[in-house]
C-alpha cells in the first residue's frame, strides 16, 4: 500500500495548500513569484499523485486486499442509488445559470463526498477505506475551508433552467453508462455481476 499512500499524499498536499494561505504565498515566493510556474508545480505534483493512487490501488488488489470488515449487502444498493445523485452533481459544475449549482454551492466537492461515501459504505477492506476515507476527509474539510475563505458561490438563476435539465440527463446517462459496463472496462470490477463483464 505504499505507493497508494505516497500518491494520496502528493495528490492532496497541493489541493491543501490553498487552505492555507501564508504557505501558499510563500511557495509562489520561492518559485520567483510566478502563479503560472506555482500552478504548472501544483498541477504536475498533483497528476503524479493521482497516478500513483491509481497504480498502487492497482498493486493492493493485486496483492490481496486486506479485510476489515464485511460490509451487509445492503450497502452495495445504497451506494448504487447514490452514485446516481453524484453523477447528476458533478455534471452541474460546468459555469452555466443553474439552480443545482446554486443550491449545491460547489457541485464538485459534493460530488466527490457522494461518490467517496457511497464506495466506503459498499467497500471494507483496507485500501477502500484509506483511498475513498481520504477523499471523503478531503470534501468536508475543503468546504468547511471555501466556506470560511467566503469564496463567491453561484448566482440564483431565479428557477430551474435548461442546465439543471441537462446536468439530470447527462448525470444519469453517465451513472447508467458506469452501470452496464463502463465500470467494469475502467476499473476491472463489474458494477452489477454478470453485466459489462
Amino acid at each position: 500500500m505504499t505507493l497508494l499512500v505516497l500518491g494520496l499524499a502528493l495528490f492532496f498536499a497541493p489541493h491543501l495548500l490553498p487552505t492555507f494561505r501564508p504557505l501558499r504565498g510563500r511557495l509562489v515566493a520561492a518559485l520567483g513569484g510566478n502563479e503560472n510556474v506555482y500552478k504548472a508545480v501544483h498541477g504536475a505534483v498533483a497528476m503524479t499523485g493521482l497516478v500513483l493512487i491509481v497504480v498502487g490501488f492497482g498493486d493492493y488488489r493485486a496483492a490481496g486486499m486486506i479485510p476489515v470488515w464485511t460490509p451487509p449487502v445492503w450497502t452495495q444498493h445504497l451506494a448504487l442509488t447514490l452514485m446516481l445523485p453524484s453523477f447528476i452533481v458533478f455534471a452541474a459544475m460546468p459555469p452555466r445559470p443553474s439552480l443545482l449549482r446554486y443550491r449545491i454551492k460547489h457541485p464538485m466537492l459534493a460530488g466527490i463526498k457522494i461518490w467517496a461515501l457511497a464506495h466506503l459504505l459498499a467497500n471494507g477492506d483496507l485500501g477502500s477505506i484509506a483511498l475513498f476515507g481520504s477523499f471523503l476527509a478531503f470534501g468536508v474539510y475543503d468546504r468547511i475551508s471555501v466556506k470560511r475563505r467566503g469564496l463567491k458561490v453561484p448566482d440564483n438563476p431565479g428557477g430551474w433552467t435548461r442546465a439543471d435539465t441537462i446536468s439530470v440527463i447527462a448525470g444519469t446517462l453517465l451513472w447508467l453508462a458506469f452501470l452496464f459496463g463502463v465500470h467494469h472496462w475502467l476499473i476491472g470490477v463489474p458494477v452489477l455481476p454478470g453485466v459489462g463483464a
